[in-house]
């Protein structure tokens, strides 16, 4: 798939302020192109089954079963039936994040203070787990629904001693990673900051998002050859859509 394209090519493009979030549903056979508008973005994402909502997105399961910690173009990201909700099919970042989880109340506090939407209107400082919560509810979903999330455009790496380090500077403006949808999937997003991110403000760094019509999935597809479970990951899908089950 080319890393470029016509205005023919977009179904739908709109912008996601900084410190916000939003959901939507996203249909087989689509795309969701995220765009880095200024460097230094990360958004939050988490995957629901929308036919079934107590599938959702499993980062241990997509990260031992391609034997990684990070993930690029070529990853596929599962739900918890061993099925695939989208494969990274474009990345010019090469690392996100799927173990760091969110920023909290707390931790914004800690780190840049409580500045509430009360007082600072859209200046105020969200924080990642209210904001899935706030998207959770709108499905009839809570607290005992969050899943681990994906942080895309984020790094974070493994020192000696064991301990997490923010990468700084992964991803710089107009960096992108596209997501091609295997399997209808409902997609919550924040744009709040990297919990592990050590910047003395408040980061706000905004993204684009484009919804695009995919490519066919062939045989030879790069994502579905790039690790053999990724083979009986997309037949556990195919077999889904076929009213088959096929979950591990």
């Amino acid at each position: 798939m080319s890393s470029e394209a016509t205005s023919t090519d977009i179904l739908y493009e709109a912008a996601l302020a900084p410190a916000c979030h939003w959901s939507l549903r996203m249909r087989k056979g689509t795309s969701l192109r995220l765009i880095d508008t200024e460097g230094g973005a990360n958004v939050g994402m988490l995957f629901y089954n929308p036919e079934n909502l107590l599938e959702r997105y499993n980062a241990p399961d997509t990260l031992k079963c391609q034997h990684t910690f990070k993930l690029t173009r070529g990853n596929c990201l599962y739900s918890d039936m061993g099925r695939i909700f989208c494969s990274i099919v474009e990345d010019s970042v090469g690392w996100h994040e799927s173990v760091s989880g969110n920023t909290t109340r707390e931790i914004v506090r800690r780190k840049w203070g409580e500045h509430s939407y009360q007082d600072y209107l859209n200046d105020w400082n969200q924080n990642g787990y209210n904001s899935f919560l706030v998207e959770l509810a709108k499905y009839g979903l809570g607290k005992r629904d969050m899943a681990s999330n994906l942080n895309l455009f984020s790094r974070v790496e493994v020192d000696d001693e064991g301990n997490l380090q923010y990468g700084a500077d992964n991803s710089k403006a107009g960096d992108y990673i596209e997501l091609r949808f295997e399997m209808d999937a409902l997609v919550l997003m924040h744009t709040c900051p990297h919990p592990l991110n050590p910047a003395e403000e408040y980061p706000r760094k905004p993204v684009t998002y484009q919804i695009r019509e995919a490519e066919p999935v062939r045989e030879d597809d790069y994502c579905r050859n790039y690790r053999p479970e990724n083979q009986r990951g997309f037949k556990n899908t195919e077999l889904y859509h076929l009213g088959l089950g096929g979950g591990s």
